[in-house]
């Protein structure tokens, strides 16, 4: 009975404490939402500031430089480092750059913005980026840093991957010491710098090698000296690209005392939902690669694991949580803090590479392209050999007898050379399609949670994550279309009577390869016969 009446009083006591922690929970939310509601909304915190930004003319800094100038519309500069190349100067690729389809709707909405933007010429890759003095001076009244900026090669040499991405980033910290108005500073890093962990969560790892030590010897000895010893010293990483990566976050780690800087690790990003156009993209990479090459019809294999998740995010979803990010370092988060957020948003959708494939094989009748060289095919398969044997039959065969009817008709022959890059591509890409990562993110949602009312239509991401995938696609290979391969949508009724034709011709081939084959077997080796006589042995011996 006293044991009875013991329990039943802990029982009582945990209930009024659970609940009296839960009315403390609910007024500690609301006095969050108050104070939240009395901060600046996110274009009031950027409206005035001065941003400075490296890795501007890649994918993920246009689409940033976009956003920010379309959002906030009262923003003050924004420069962006660029190197002269090509005989052009950082003016003229400015220029250039304001003539990209991504301000597409900058230029027709909100012209004057663009003026906004400002080229420092530089370079990451050297010592203090290369920025002369009168740069320097010019940037003075900088108060947020986007660093952007790095080498995404993964067969680049262990020294210049070393000087780009990671005394790049230290250089990149030891400018913004220098900003006596800073109040942000962003990395960009990636959810793989890591790769050896597969439950990858929002915190700094184990260090693989002293970043002060990596760039010492970089500095010190010549590319090939340094990848003689390199597996060995990477840790045996997949390549330099995740090793240097990991060594930058170590690198803002040891800066988190001095700067108000924040890690932001985005999976690989591709096609936008909506901004600043449904389906925009600049590049190949990921599943949009893989849905090229399978629309084209020059895919027909991939090495990987079919029923691994194939871990991307949307471009406008990154640069929303990357803005509300800054907007929350900057006006909630103490100076020695250093929040992480794995931008992976996966779990909310999942999409197998088989998914992807069946997904393309399914969307390329309606969104063919112009220069489609066979009807879409292909399957993904984690058996090696059986993948190099297909590589074999149906990349480098048929690549072989086109380039050679290339040949015949006075054009260039390129197919080979594709399928070759294609091939070294994917075994480049083994260790990331074979392995499977979970990445928590708690930290990346809660972002979606802090916003204030009026910022949710422009800032809010989550919504977007759940967006239809078969649309999502649908736009991703439409956008590919308009802004890779630059085809008219006018186009489009050419395109898939081609299309069509492609995939008769492919019957027609198929048809007359299994008939010879067929006729082979059954007339000529006669193994009809052959199959019976083993049969009626077999059963013999069987009822013996």
């Amino acid at each position: 009975m006293y044991s009875f009446l013991v329990s039943k009083r802990v029982e009582t006591v945990q209930t009024e404490n659970f609940s009296f922690s839960g009315v403390k929970r609910r007024e500690s939310e609301q006095k969050r939402a108050m104070d939240v509601s009395l901060l600046p909304t996110i274009p009031q915190f950027f409206a005035g500031r001065d941003i400075f930004i490296t890795g501007g003319s890649g994918f993920m800094g246009k689409a940033l430089i976009e956003k920010i100038l379309y959002a906030c519309p009262s923003v003050g500069n924004i420069y962006i480092l660029l190197r002269p190349k090509k005989n052009r100067g950082v003016a003229e690729r400015l220029a250039l750059l304001k003539q990209e389809s991504v301000f597409e709707r900058m230029r027709r909405d909100k012209p004057e913005q663009l003026d906004k933007l400002v080229a420092v010429a530089g370079d990451v890759a050297v010592l203090e980026m290369g920025i002369s003095e009168e740069d320097v001076r010019a940037m003075e009244n900088v108060s947020i840093v986007f660093h952007v900026a790095a080498s995404v090669r993964f067969d680049d040499p262990l020294k210049d991957a070393i000087l780009m991405n990671a005394r790049g980033t230290r250089e990149v910290c030891r400018f913004a010491e220098k900003l006596e108005n800073l109040k942000v500073m962003m990395h960009v890093s990636t959810s793989y710098c890591n790769p050896d962990w597969h439950d990858i969560e929002e915190k700094i790892y184990p260090p693989y090698a002293d970043w002060e030590k990596a760039i010492k010897i970089a500095e010190t000895y010549d590319t090939e000296l340094l990848d003689i010893f390199a597996p060995k010293y990477t840790s045996f990483q997949p390549n330099t690209y995740t090793f240097t990566k990991s060594l930058a976050e170590q690198i803002i780690n040891d800066f988190k005392e001095k700067l108000p800087v924040i890690i932001f690790r985005p999976s690989i990003v591709i096609s936008s939902v909506s901004e600043p156009m449904p389906g925009w993209i600049d590049n190949f990479n990921g599943p949009v690669g893989l849905l090229v090459g399978c629309g084209l019809g020059i895919n027909r294999t991939l090495y990987s694991n079919p029923d691994n998740v194939a871990d991307y995010t949307p471009v406008d979803i990154a640069i929303r949580a990357m803005i509300s990010a800054v907007w929350k370092r900057g006006t909630q988060e103490p100076l020695d803090l250093l929040p992480i957020y794995n931008c992976s948003t996966s779990d909310k959708r999942p999409q197998t590479f088989n998914d992807v494939v069946n997904l393309g094989k399914e969307l390329s009748p309606q969104w063919p392209f112009d220069h489609t060289l066979w009807a879409p095919g292909g399957s993904v398969t984690n058996w090696k050999m059986y993948n190099y044997i297909k590589v074999i039959l149906l990349h480098v065969l048929p690549a072989i007898i086109i380039d050679m009817a290339l040949k015949l008709s006075g054009k260039k022959p390129f197919i080979l050379k594709l399928q070759r890059r294609i091939y070294q591509a994917n075994q480049a890409l083994a260790y990331f399609v074979l392995n499977v990562w979970t990445f928590q993110n708690k930290n990346l949602y809660s972002l979606n949670e802090g916003l204030q009312d009026c910022d949710l239509k422009a800032f809010q991401f989550d919504y977007e994550i759940n967006t239809d995938v078969k649309n999502y696609f649908s736009m991703a290979i439409l956008g590919t279309r308009r802004y890779l391969m630059h085809e008219k949508d006018e186009d489009l009724p050419m395109a898939r009577a081609k299309f069509n034709r492609m995939v008769l011709l492919d019957k027609v081939v198929k048809t007359i390869v299994y008939s010879a084959l067929t006729y082979f077997l059954v007339v000529r080796l006669d193994i009809i016969p052959l199959l019976v006589r083993l049969t009626n042995k077999n059963m013999a011996q069987y009822m013996n």
